[in-house]
């Protein structure tokens, strides 16, 4: 059987508003995932705090498109009810979810405590339940996480971090598990304004330790972490610009050691938006 890695392709598209659970959407979603399959997106990622019934609408309309979570707390959801969802899903669609793992922070999950022993007792009651380990993947950042990526999962997806971070990553994952970052695009070629939106986007995860943390970690200084963020942080953790310069923004990526890249577009307003207009112009320029 082929593995995440082989399925889900170079390219896939990350999104909030993938995992709506309001029943009226249900042929907006089916019909976005129908035309992201199309496009030839190999995966779509479901951001926020997702689970597998979010899934189900895409699977549903598509016939080869992965669906991930990007990715399920693990303070949210029970270990045994997520596995008994995975086998629910994976009865109906064989082969075609991932599920998505993260320890979320401190600030979002009021029981918050020991972030990596809990992540691996949670693995552990996986492996009880029978969710197979290489069906699924980490939101690592850190050393520690990323080695638990590679051993008990497989891969990483890692959020908001730089080409630095996918070569360190690469060289702790090995060549083997999947390595597929979230890069967050802006299609807006004029600097000022394509940097704006970037740091409105960029302001929640400013105020998280975890990802400031690893930032200081690849080189960032505390100055880079103020007033939204400077251009330095934002031009390395966005693609903006026309389509050439995100295009070699996205290579970048891939040329560090990304097998996949998960395109999350920015284009303000509400998070919830499927911007597909934009998923077609990335669909075009990634060729």
């Amino acid at each position: 059987m082929s593995t995440v890695k082989d399925r889900i392709g170079r390219y896939g598209i990350w999104n909030v508003g993938l995992r709506a659970e309001d029943p009226s959407r249900r042929g907006e979603l089916a019909e976005a995932a129908a035309e992201l399959e199309e496009l030839g997106f190999g995966a779509a990622w479901l951001g926020g705090s997702s689970a597998a019934r979010h899934a189900v609408p895409l699977l549903e309309a598509t016939g080869r498109l992965t669906v991930g979570t990007s990715i399920q707390s693990i303070w949210q959801y029970d270990a045994a009810a997520s596995a008994a969802a995975f086998a629910e899903v994976e009865a109906a669609h064989p082969g075609r979810f991932v599920l998505g793992l993260g320890v979320s922070h401190a600030k979002l999950a009021d029981q918050y405590r020991r972030p990596y022993s809990a992540l691996v007792s949670y693995l552990d009651a996986l492996d009880t339940a029978g969710v197979p380990a290489d069906r699924r993947v980490l939101a690592a950042l850190g050393p520690k996480t990323l080695e638990l990526a590679r051993d008990r999962a497989a891969g990483a997806v890692p959020y908001l971090v730089t080409p630095e971070h996918t070569a360190r990553a690469r060289e702790i994952l090995g060549a083997g598990p999947l390595l597929a970052p979230e890069l967050k695009v802006v299609l807006e070629t004029d600097p000022a304004r394509a940097r704006s939106l970037a740091r409105d986007t960029l302001a929640m995860y400013l105020a998280l330790p975890n990802y400031t943390n690893n930032f200081l970690r690849h080189g960032f200084t505390e100055d880079d972490l103020t007033d939204g963020g400077s251009d330095r942080l934002v031009d390395a953790v966005f693609a903006w610009g026309d389509e050439s310069r995100i295009r070699d923004r996205v290579d970048t990526f891939r040329q560090a050691g990304a097998d996949h890249v998960a395109l999350q577009v920015v284009a303000g307003g509400d998070r919830d938006t499927l911007p597909r207009e934009e998923w077609r112009r990335l669909a075009s320029l990634l060729g």
